[in-house]
């Protein structure tokens, strides 16, 4: 197959950009799907919001291989706005408070608009030593939003239960390397698209379904819901997973490296992929002489826990691009990464 590099990197950029945290993924979903017509025999957005697709194959009687990548990122709901306007906020899947104060966040209105605040806690100045050196609870922490009063906050749209996210701006720092937000798990979205936009016209005898899946960072519930509708034979999650190749992490706690190729999960604490499904992973790479990377036992999670265990069970498996910094402001990854991990996803469909 032929992979485009820049539209690889555009495609990055557009749902990097995009806001869509657990609950209110509506702005990526819309998006995807004006994608998707093109590609796919049937789309369509179901009740809880995933986007769902059905490529069929040649085979009446053949496989119905489910890939999945979730459409969610980390954030923050309005739990409180304090009489000087300022807001109260609660995390909505994890994010590590160390990463927070000082931290540009945008919320959306009701009609869609973004408004720009700041992470702050009490100056340094008016502070003991000791709480300078202790990091808050995100509970503790506020928003600044320039606003003076609980009424100006209202007046702009925004009230208990707005949703926001971190406020980055994608950027390419070289031919290979890319920062921005929600990586986690928009590259996989952007992995699922290329994959399906490439067999577009070819012909494959096992049918491919897809579910762009909501709420993964909450539990996994867009994937169950989506599993269930579609019955596949067998599944594959596609993520954007740690990558704890830095300064001062020991051989044995790196968890993935960036630009050593997709990562294979062969257990995280939600999955243990069955042999099968490994075995078909890596005659997929075979295929090709694609460079993988075991993603090391057992962190993380993903959605294929939840759609392993769907009606009687689905043999699934998890591929992911290895980021650094997941689940913060600002991520990093290679796009070589993202490109051999088309090809191993469009192998798994094809062979």
């Amino acid at each position: 197959m032929n992979i485009d590099r820049n539209e690889i990197i555009k495609m990055q950029e557009k749902l990097s950009n995009l806001i869509g945290c657990p609950g209110y993924e509506e702005e990526v979903a819309e998006f995807i799907l004006s994608q998707l017509n093109d590609y796919v025999d049937r789309a369509w957005i179901d009740p809880l919001g995933n986007v769902l697709a059905i490529k069929k194959g040649t085979v009446e009687n053949g496989m119905k291989i489910l890939l999945d990548a979730h459409m969610d990122e980390v954030g923050f709901m309005i739990s409180h706005i304090e009489e000087k306007g300022f807001l109260r906020i609660t995390p909505l899947g994890g994010i590590d408070k160390r990463v927070m104060l000082g931290t540009l966040l945008q919320f959306q209105t009701d009609n869609n608009e973004k408004i720009i605040g700041i992470v702050g806690s009490h100056p340094p100045h008016i502070t003991k030593s000791e709480e300078r050196e202790s990091v808050p609870e995100i509970s503790e922490m506020f928003v600044d939003i320039g606003c003076q009063s609980r009424e100006e906050v209202l007046a702009k749209g925004l009230h208990v239960g707005s949703v926001g996210t971190f406020y980055t701006k994608f950027e390419q720092l070289d031919d290979e390397t890319v920062i921005g937000k929600a990586f986690d798990d928009r590259t996989a979205c952007n992995v699922l698209l290329q994959v399906l936009k490439a067999l577009k016209d070819v012909e494959h005898s096992h049918t491919i379904l897809a579910v762009f899946a909501v709420q993964e960072e909450v539990g996994g519930r867009g994937a169950t819901v989506g599993a269930f509708e579609l019955q596949p034979t067998i599944a594959l999650a596609l993520e954007n997973t740690i990558a704890s190749d830095v300064v001062g992490v020991p051989p044995n706690k790196v968890v993935t490296s960036i630009g050593n190729g997709p990562a294979v999960t062969a257990a995280d604490r939600s999955l243990i992929t069955p042999k099968k499904v490994l075995n078909r992973i890596n005659q997929a790479a075979e295929k090709d002489n694609i460079k993988t990377q075991y993603k090391m036992p057992i962190f993380g999670g993903s959605d294929g826990g939840r759609i392993a265990i769907t009606r009687s069970g689905v043999p699934t498996g998890v591929v992911s691009v290895p980021c650094r910094y997941i689940h913060g402001p600002v991520a990093i990854l290679k796009i070589k990464d993202i490109a051999e991990t088309i090809k191993l996803v469009y192998n798994f469909c094809i062979i």
